[in-house]
């Protein structure tokens, strides 16, 4: 192995370089392919067991964090919100601090970002994010790879974010400037991604050759593009404000009326689940551009070769 990531956290996508970003995405598409044999794979983590520390449901980040252990030799221990509850039901450091005694590594799904952090600051092991109200790093792995396996080069690529400028949206914000990707982001008004996430995405694609740009017109986003990317519009303890959003997002669907604007071989990307007729049409999500599965599926490819990197 070239390049290990033994002891790192990764909470955000900025806590991965450049070069450590391509070896996650080396090792997932020899993992993927074969060329790292499933005997090897098996000697990765013999022994080693990772927390799963969930506040929210999942099923795509669960699944590839369990099956990628399995995989890899190691276990993993699943702890929802019955179980730990973290920051009410048991205070944020003396979780961690169980934690970090018992497993070698945790990947933690949380509301709180801040939770996130003092996790990391006292567990003593790696933490990975596997999604909080800030930032999904564990996501956009997946999703660079598969527009790679779909496009190739991702330099010049164009991307659309047609939707809530929410936690996908900041990391891709981040991996697309890294990147020289170009992404055009459209949201309604009140939903645009944080001011401090855009300045740093735009400063990384000053330094890559991509452009970030963000605007409130769903059409103007798509037009051209390589990639047409969306979310859902009421995220996990969004529920409280569900018919508000319903109505502010109602011109953002991903349809063929807006597809009709991107160029005729680009693919559609939706991190999942989908919430059908709303966000996405079934035609859509359906149809032959859809590539949100291989998506899905790219999810345990790079979290078993994340792990393989924090573990090697």
């Amino acid at each position: 192995m070239a390049m290990s990531l033994a002891g790192k956290n990764f909470l955000s996508v900025l806590d991965l370089t450049r070069d450590e970003i391509e070896e996650v995405w080396r090792v997932a598409a020899g993992q993927k392919s074969g060329e790292i044999s499933a005997e090897a794979q098996r000697q990765v983590a013999p022994g080693r067991s990772l927390a799963l520390l969930f506040d929210k449901a999942s099923l795509r980040t669960r699944l590839g964090f369990e099956v990628a252990m399995h995989q890899l030799g190691g276990h993993a221990v699943y702890l929802g919100p019955t179980e730990v509850s973290i920051g009410q039901r048991e205070a944020v450091g003396d979780a961690a601090r169980v934690l970090g005694r018992t497993v070698d590594a945790i990947a933690a799904r949380l509301f709180s970002h801040e939770n996130m952090q003092t996790l990391a600051e006292l567990a003593g092991v790696p933490v990975i994010n596997a999604m909080s109200n800030r930032e999904h790093p564990c996501q956009v792995l997946a999703d660079l790879l598969t527009i790679r396996e779909h496009k190739g080069d991702l330099k010049g690529v164009e991307v659309a974010w047609v939707g809530d400028g929410y936690n996908v949206c900041h990391s891709l914000l981040l991996i697309c400037g890294m990147f020289g990707v170009s992404l055009r982001v459209a949201t309604p008004a009140t939903y645009d991604p944080h001011a401090d996430i855009v300045a740093k995405a735009q400063e990384l694609a000053g330094e890559s050759g991509g452009t970030i740009t963000l605007g409130t017109d769903p059409a103007a986003a798509a037009k051209d593009a390589d990639v047409v990317y969306t979310d859902v519009w009421i995220s996990a303890g969004q529920e409280e404000s569900a018919i508000r959003r319903r109505s502010d997002f109602r011109e953002f669907q991903v349809n063929e009326e807006l597809m009709a604007h991107a160029k005729s071989d680009a693919i559609v990307l939706h991190c999942l689940p989908a919430h059908r007729d709303e966000e996405i049409t079934d035609d859509v999500l359906d149809g032959p551009q859809c590539a949100a599965f291989d998506q899905a599926e790219n999810r345990l490819h790079t979290q078993r070769a994340l792990l393989t990197l924090i573990f090697s």
